[in-house]
Parts: C-alpha cells; sequence; structure tokens
C-alpha cells in the first residue's frame, strides 16, 4: 500500500480519521469483487482473452464490443464482456450549496459542509492508497469544482484543492448535476454522495435513476446537523434561510413535535428513494467524528456480498 502525496495546508484531511480507516479496503459492490494489491477483479468490459458473457446492447456502450455476429444471426444488438483485473473508479460528489454553510450556535461543531468535505477526503486517501482511480466534484445547482478520477500521486493535493476553494454555496439542483455526472463518467465505478439531500426529491431520484442505469454502484452520506435532527431550541428563536431570503421569527417550543414528524417522514422517504436506486444510505451527524462514520459505513460495505445491478 503507498500513502498518496499531500502538499500544503489540508484541513479536511484529518490524521485521526485516515488512521482510523486506513485498515479498510472500499470495496464496490457490483463493480468490484475482493481487493488485492490495489487490484479488482471485475466482471465488466476489458481486454483480456477471458470471455464471460454476452448481454443486450444498451445505449453508450462502445460499439466496438457489439458482437456482429449475433446481430447477423438473431437481429439483436448484443455486446461481449470479459473479465479483467482493473481498479475501482470511484467519483465523489460533495454538495456545496447554502444550506450545508449551517453552524450551531457557538460553533461547537463543524458545519455540514465541512464533515463532508472531510468525509470525502478521507475517502480519496483510503482509495488513493489502494492504487484506485478518484475523482471529486463540488456542486450546487450545477458541478463547479471537479477533477476527474486518476490514480496519479498529485491527485489527493487537487481534490483537496477543489474542496477547499471558496463557493458560490447557492442553491441546489440535483438532477442536471447527476444527469452530467451519468452522461460524462466514462465507465461504470463507484459514486458516494456525500449532502443533505436538501431540494427537490423527485429530483433527487431521477438523477439517481440515470447513474444507476449506467451501471454505478452508489451510495449516499446524508449529512445533517444535530440542530436539524434533535430541534433543540428553546425559547423565541428566528431562522434564517441559507439559500432563500427567508425568515422566521417564532416559539420553536409550539413546533417542535410538528418539526420531527416531518424529519421523520423526510428521512423515511430518503431512505427508501435511496432504496430504490439499491444506493447505500448512512446517516451522518455533524456531531460525529469522521473516522467513525466512515468506520461504520465501510465496515457495513464490507460484510455485503458483492450484487448486480
Amino acid at each position: 500500500m503507498h500513502s498518496p502525496v499531500i502538499q500544503g495546508s489540508r484541513r479536511y484531511l484529518r490524521p485521526d480519521a485516515v488512521a482510523r480507516i486506513a485498515r479498510l479496503e472500499l470495496r464496490a459492490r457490483s463493480v468490484v469483487e475482493g481487493v488485492l494489491a490495489g487490484l479488482h477483479k471485475s466482471p465488466y468490459k476489458g481486454q483480456s482473452v477471458e470471455f464471460l458473457q454476452h448481454r443486450e446492447y444498451v445505449r453508450g456502450d462502445d460499439l466496438r464490443r457489439v458482437d456482429w455476429k449475433v446481430w447477423g444471426r438473431q437481429d439483436r444488438l448484443t455486446v461481449k464482456e470479459f473479465e479483467e483485473e482493473t481498479s475501482l473508479r470511484l467519483s465523489l460528489v460533495v454538495d456545496g450549496s447554502g444550506s450545508m454553510d449551517y453552524l450551531a450556535a457557538a460553533g461547537r461543531r463543524p458545519t455540514k459542509y465541512d464533515q463532508a468535505a472531510t468525509l470525502a477526503a478521507s475517502l480519496a486517501w483510503l482509495a488513493l492508497s489502494h492504487g484506485d482511480a478518484v475523482g471529486c466534484g463540488v456542486f450546487d445547482e450545477r458541478l463547479r469544482g471537479n477533477v476527474p478520477a486518476r490514480t496519479r500521486r498529485s491527485q489527493l493535493g487537487e481534490i483537496c484543492e477543489v474542496l477547499e476553494a471558496p463557493r458560490n454555496a447557492g442553491e441546489s439542483d440535483f438532477q442536471p448535476v447527476f444527469r452530467r455526472l451519468a452522461e460524462t463518467l466514462p465507465r461504470r465505478g463507484m459514486v458516494i454522495i456525500v449532502s443533505d439531500l436538501l431540494g427537490d426529491r423527485e429530483g433527487i431520484l431521477r438523477g439517481l435513476r440515470l447513474l444507476a442505469k449506467r451501471g454505478h454502484d452508489l451510495a449516499i452520506l446524508h449529512v445533517m446537523d444535530d440542530d436539524e435532527l434533535d430541534f433543540p431550541f428553546e425559547g423565541p428563536t428566528r431562522f434564517d434561510g441559507l439559500e432563500l431570503p427567508a425568515e422566521l421569527a417564532c416559539n420553536p417550543r409550539a413546533l417542535r413535535a410538528g418539526y420531527l414528524e416531518a424529519l421523520e417522514a423526510f428521512l423515511a422517504d430518503v431512505r427508501r428513494r435511496a432504496g430504490q436506486v439499491r444506493a447505500d444510505y448512512t446517516l451522518v451527524r455533524t456531531s460525529e467524528p469522521p473516522e467513525a462514520a466512515l468506520v461504520r459505513f465501510l465496515a457495513r460495505r464490507t460484510r455485503h456480498t458483492p450484487r448486480a445491478v
């Protein structure tokens, strides 16, 4: 295992997080089977001589892999698949919208964006240390900073620079961002979305379906602040919108029961939508040490049997 090069100040790459997760293997179900010296056995396209199977052609497949003999005999398009040894291709997609900047009173916890960026940087370090290709993008209503997946030694530094760059922090718009990813990612891999998922939930689902249809293994790290999950407010409080020019002054005690009921419905709906596209879902609090959240996420994935998408 080699260690990626870290250059300069790396705000989001915490040594404690790295130390806890370094022993764990990031295994993408449906994309890879096992990990050996940074190489992953994949049932997908390659140039090996070992033929695996035919499957129906889908839009976007490489026409060079179409079996024209089958087409001539059966008048249907099929694609040849081979078994190859290949590195995992990981794409980290981090929500940089305004709602991610929520800061608890007196700064007791990191912002949701700080937590999300720390999780992304730590996952990048882990995957790169196994010799895998890693890319990272930050989005709001569109994908802004973006580093294509590579394995080179300078990759971690470039990813951290994107995560640390000043953000526009506008509103989030998931569907066009996920559509662009589905159209531009060159081949199947693992896509990890780190977000508070505050936005158009139908758009989120449609975007996730596009990625799943392309064969990507999906995972969601749902980052929320403790205030959002527990609603601990007492006395007269003013709530300011982070993405919309709106504010609400109220007695939070009168709202607490209704808010928590709506929150539970929101979380249940998010989990249901993740399940519809077979995306791994993990809820992460801003108060939770990032290394603990990553150990929980990765340990569960390594226990699961690889599945076909």
